[in-house]
């Protein structure tokens, strides 16, 4: 008989320790799902925050928004040699205005204070007006912008279309002239 109650009494404890830890493990279940609860909470009011900052920053115009990239200076940095300033902002503007367009009409047009400029297809007249003043020193009174479809070709029986490009035409105050056209 005391050889049963052993047995019964070992066997309580290990039921009892089994419990205790089924308790522990429910409690500390309850603890993840509360954190979880306040991360999720707080994610909602960041993302609601960002919601009103994006709100606000749509008030201002486009130029304001170029006008903050114009401020920076960037550091660019070839071997030991840091190099600040100019060349460093004007590396986008040699991809924006890709080349002066040298025809007739636009020769012409220089009288009129008028340059023509073959520009990057994602450019937009900010940026166009920005490289101008970068690359040649003086800022434009207006820029236009126009989409050139690229003309149909055939060689033979083999048809094809060059590439569609886009087209600016910076206009300069009076008395300011860029010397595109020397030598040509």
């Amino acid at each position: 008989m005391k050889i049963f109650n052993k047995i019964i009494k070992k066997s309580s404890s290990a039921e009892a320790s089994l419990f205790a830890k089924a308790t522990k493990d429910k409690s500390a279940d309850k603890e993840k799902t509360e954190k979880k609860k306040d991360k999720k909470t707080d994610k909602a009011v960041t993302d609601t925050k960002k919601v009103q900052d994006a709100k606000t920053d749509t008030k201002k115009s486009m130029k304001d928004l170029y006008a903050g990239e114009a401020g920076k200076v960037k550091t660019v940095s070839s071997g030991k040699k840091e190099t600040r300033g100019k060349t460093a902002r004007t590396g986008r503007a040699y991809k924006v205005l890709l080349r002066p367009l040298i025809t007739e009409k636009a020769g012409n047009s220089g009288v009129l204070n008028k340059y023509f400029f073959a520009v990057a297809d994602n450019a937009n007249k900010i940026e166009i007006n920005k490289a101008v003043s970068d690359v040649y020193g003086i800022k434009p009174i207006a820029v236009n912008v126009v989409s050139m479809q690229g003309k149909k070709t055939r060689n033979g029986k083999i048809r094809g279309k060059r590439k569609d490009w886009k087209k600016a035409i910076v206009t300069l105050p009076k008395g300011k002239s860029i010397n595109i056209y020397e030598g040509v």
